[in-house]
This record gives C-alpha cells, structure tokens and sequence, in this order.
C-alpha cells in the first residue's frame, strides 16, 4: 500500500505512545493513549463505533466495534496481542467492507519494535 499523510499521523502518533508505554499492557490503555496522541496533532476521531451488520436490508447489531475511526477516511484496529494473525486481517477487511471506508491500519502494540506490529489494508 502507498503510504500517505494520514497514515503516517497516525503511526508517528502509535509510535509516541509505545515509546512512552511499550509492550505488555492492555489494549484499552493504548487505545486511551493514542486517542489523546491524535487529538493532540488535531486529527478528528470517533472510539468505540458500532458497526451493524446488514443483513437482507435489515441492520443487524451484532457487537462489532470499530476501536478508532476517521470517519470516512480511516479504521484503526487495535491490538496487544503476541503477534498480528490473518483472523486480524480478515476482521479489517470485513470492517471495512461493512462501512464502506478503503482504508485500514492494524497496530499491535505488543510488540518490542511498532513498526514490527504494523500492518496496512487497502481495499
């Protein structure tokens, strides 16, 4: 994927919480973190979205939470796990097919170095 601005933001931004926090904690404490990170370099954000499911013509809530969006721009999936899997792709992937934004950013904080748990989708 090209990289472009927004993107990079948020990473550098990512990158300012890991370097303060690193591994090892739970992911609401990142997330807590990071959403103060990209409010402080003026990106608008939205936590905890739902995301409905639909089904037939029918919004189905299903519990799907987007951690972080932009809205019409980016999702940003959070994680604090051992290593990023392909179940984290395809929950990207579909989280986006369902709310129609292109782009998608999965950050694992768990790791040593972020930009080993980084991980950009393009639809």
């Amino acid at each position: 994927m090209d990289k472009d601005f927004l993107t990079d933001k948020v990473i550098g931004c990512a990158i300012e919480v890991h370097r303060e926090l690193g591994p090892g904690l739970l992911e609401s404490s990142y997330e807590q973190c990071l959403l103060y990170e990209l409010a402080q370099a003026g990106i608008k954000v939205k936590a905890q979205v739902a995301l409905p499911v639909v089904y037939k013509g029918v919004d189905i809530n299903a519990g799907y939470r987007i951690d972080i969006l932009i809205p019409g721009q980016l999702i940003i999936e959070l994680k604090a796990v051992e290593k990023l899997q392909p179940i984290h792709t395809a929950q990207m992937i579909t989280y986006l097919k369902l709310s129609g934004i292109k782009k998608g950013l999965l950050i694992n904080f768990n790791e040593t170095r972020l930009v080993d748990g980084l991980k950009r989708i393009v639809l």
